[in-house]
């Protein structure tokens, strides 16, 4: 039974699974907006969520914080100088999941589009 159990495994070992959800934390932060599954949406949202709090302190240790969790300089960048400052004011709440009414057609996997509001 996997009562109590948190966080979901994708198909992947460990190593495999955090290489995968850091690259879509990277991408989703680039872009700024993704279409992707409900299942993957809801476990990247944390971890950006956490990410832009991490941000808004504005410090040299968060801006190390963030670049060892997203290994990417012009990610960290882009949250540390406009992430982190357009939701200075904001207590949290910085993603939306929006259900897109559709679903692939391979695996029927629901879509969702995830954006900053």
């Amino acid at each position: 039974m996997r009562h109590l159990k948190r966080g979901r495994k994708f198909h992947r070992k460990k190593g495999q699974r955090r290489a995968f959800l850091r690259n879509l934390v990277n991408d989703f932060i680039k872009a700024g907006k993704i279409e992707t599954t409900e299942a993957r949406a809801k476990s990247v949202r944390p971890i950006v969520e956490r990410l832009v709090t991490i941000a808004k302190r504005g410090t040299l240790a968060s801006r190390r914080l963030i670049l060892s969790r997203v290994r990417s300089k012009i990610v960290a960048e882009k949250l540390m100088r406009d992430l982190g400052a357009h939701y200075a004011e904001r207590a949290g709440g910085y993603t939306r999941i929006t259900k897109l009414g559709k679903s692939r057609k391979r695996d029927g996997s629901y879509l969702v589009t995830l954006e900053f509001i």
